[in-house]
């Protein structure tokens, strides 16, 4: 099997289900890895129970306590490395991305990109049900990005994307210790990094219906200082 969706989840009992039944009802064939940091909701047990019907198709890793997406990302990545998956892709879980762009993200690379990337701001991408406040904030932190680490990514914050299996074999897991939106501009900056070739595939970004956003003060922080220290990180 060539493709992995890998998909965090916390409290995502509204969702699951939808997003699994979703991903596997697309013309391309997909496998899912659920990582879940213990949710209190019931979350994995929704998962469980579907893997009797999706046995060779869903896989569950559960962990004890909310350790960040970017450690739930980093053990996914792993998991399907040593699955030996061609394409390994991120999304969230609460239809915030578009389950039908995975394909386009696959095309993008099988077409020639190291690393797609759904992106809300190249020609084409946009935003919706954000309020005006939340938009600003994260156009201008891509645009701080842009400015500190001279990576030319119009949405460096961007959670969905498509990685051919040689980038992560590449980068050093180890370098990476972000958590939030922190990890998914030092992913892209380690991709630069090393010369892939980066690609944005415009996408229309939806705010969630169900469940509580995982944004924080501390997530916000740790990308605004953590931008710095990524300059000088081996990765």
């Amino acid at each position: 099997m060539s493709n992995l969706v890998i998909i965090p989840t916390y409290n995502e009992k509204e969702n699951i289900e939808k997003m699994i039944r979703k991903v596997f009802s697309l013309s391309e064939p997909f496998h899912i890895l659920i990582v879940d940091d213990g949710s209190p909701d019931g979350t994995a047990d929704i998962v469980k129970t579907l893997q009797t019907e999706f046995p060779e198709q869903l896989f569950l890793e559960e962990r004890e306590g909310k350790l960040g997406l970017g450690t739930a990302y980093l053990h996914g990545f792993n998991w399907g490395l040593e699955r030996n998956y061609e394409y390994l892709f991120e999304m969230d879980c609460d239809f915030s991305h578009n389950p039908d762009d995975l394909i386009r993200l696959l095309e993008a690379c099988r077409n020639g990109a190291d690393l797609a990337i759904g992106s809300r701001y190249v020609k084409g991408g946009k935003v919706s049900n954000w309020p005006m406040f939340r938009l600003m904030l994260s156009y201008f932190a891509s645009w701080y990005v842009r400015m500190i680490l001279w990576i030319g990514i119009r949405d460096t914050t961007a959670g969905f994307k498509c990685y051919h299996h040689k980038v992560l074999r590449t980068i050093n897991f180890d370098a990476v210790k972000f958590k939030g939106y922190a990890f998914q501009i030092c992913m892209k900056y380690a991709a630069y990094k090393h010369g892939f070739k980066i690609v944005e595939v415009p996408i229309t970004f939806i705010d969630r219906e169900y469940g509580e956003s995982k944004m924080s003060t501390g997530i916000f922080k740790e990308a605004i200082f953590g931008v710095w220290k990524m300059r000088k990180l081996d990765l």
